[in-house]
């Protein structure tokens, strides 16, 4: 019987007992190291360029010899105006990594011991870090495709004779959304939330390159695939694989984000779906790495992502 390669001993390479035994020099270190590769750790200055610092250790940061700029280790990164110490960003990215089905922003603040915003934000600056790691990708070889709704639930009446048929457009709150997915086999995942399913045909005549194979199912607006792509179908209400063709892949991400949405956040507001999405891919595409190479790649990320104009000063709006 095979082993879920989740339960071996090799795919836990780092614990939140190793993260807080290491202590704040450490995982201050880590972030140098993550930040800047080329120089094993030692400050480059996001200005100018140049290698030569004075360092101010009484406040972690650097002045340049050259322009005089002060950076920080997270200047220039997603983590800017951090207050959180190095220790408990690491943690936190831990965390998040660790979790096959995503964590709320209320269990992160319980085990980070700080506000739900903070959490919440946190939560939020990694998801967006975690897509930029397919920005402009395009997929080949063989792409599966679909579409899933999330949200926009009307709860019934207690009353049978106050019921409504929630089927009807005029009974619908709007704030149901559509998650396209696409996902190459034995590759990535992308991710699209709009507001009906046949808006995915834009999406994947932009984001599949054109000698690629294409399964979808049977919904009559995929047709339009024919046309664009080598295209196979298969009729769920036979099978759900026949001859290779199935688009369980995909499934399998709808799997995961239904399970992220329903059993740990409960609610998700249509605004923010595409993080959510996004952060259910990456897992999804990074599910057979340790965890200390998954939370390793979302340092990265990370630290390589620009400030977040969305997210930065979130609160103080």
């Amino acid at each position: 019987m095979a082993t879920n390669i989740k339960i071996k001993a090799a795919a836990r390479t780092l614990s939140l007992k190793e993260v807080y035994q290491g202590g704040e020099d450490k995982a201050y270190s880590l972030f140098r190291k993550v930040r800047w590769p080329e120089t094993d750790g030692d400050p480059v200055c996001p200005r100018c360029g140049c290698c030569d610092a004075y360092e101010i250790s009484t406040r972690r940061k650097f002045k340049c010899k050259a322009c005089h700029h002060q950076y920080s280790v997270t200047s220039g990164t997603i983590f800017a105006s951090r207050k959180l110490s190095f220790t408990d960003m690491l943690a936190a990215v831990l965390i998040v990594a660790n979790a096959a089905k995503g964590v709320s922003a209320m269990q992160l603040s319980r085990d980070l011991d700080v506000q739900h915003k903070t959490a919440w934000v946190l939560s939020h600056k990694l998801r967006e870090a975690m897509k930029s790691e397919t920005a402009g990708l395009k997929l080949s070889g063989i792409v599966e495709v679909d579409g899933a709704y999330f949200g926009g639930h009307i709860r019934p009446a207690n009353k049978k004779e106050d019921r409504v048929d929630r089927r009807l457009a005029e009974q619908q709150t709007g704030k149901r959304r559509v998650v396209v997915a696409m996902r190459q086999r034995k590759g990535r995942t992308l991710s699209f939330v709009c507001t009906q399913e046949s808006d995915g045909v834009e999406l994947v005549e932009k984001a599949v390159v054109r000698s690629a194979e294409v399964h979808a199912d049977e919904a009559i607006h995929w047709d339009t695939l024919h046309a664009m792509f080598p295209t196979l179908r298969i009729n769920h209400s036979e099978a759900y694989s026949l001859n290779g063709v199935c688009t369980n892949q995909v499934e399998s991400y709808f799997s995961r984000l239904r399970r992220m949405i329903g059993g740990q956040h409960h609610h998700v507001s249509a605004r923010y779906l595409h993080q959510y999405a996004a952060h259910a891919a990456w897992v999804e595409d990074h599910r057979e790495l340790s965890n200390g190479a998954m939370t390793g790649k979302a340092i990265s990320l990370a630290m390589a992502h620009p400030v977040s104009r969305q997210w930065k000063g979130y609160w103080q709006r």
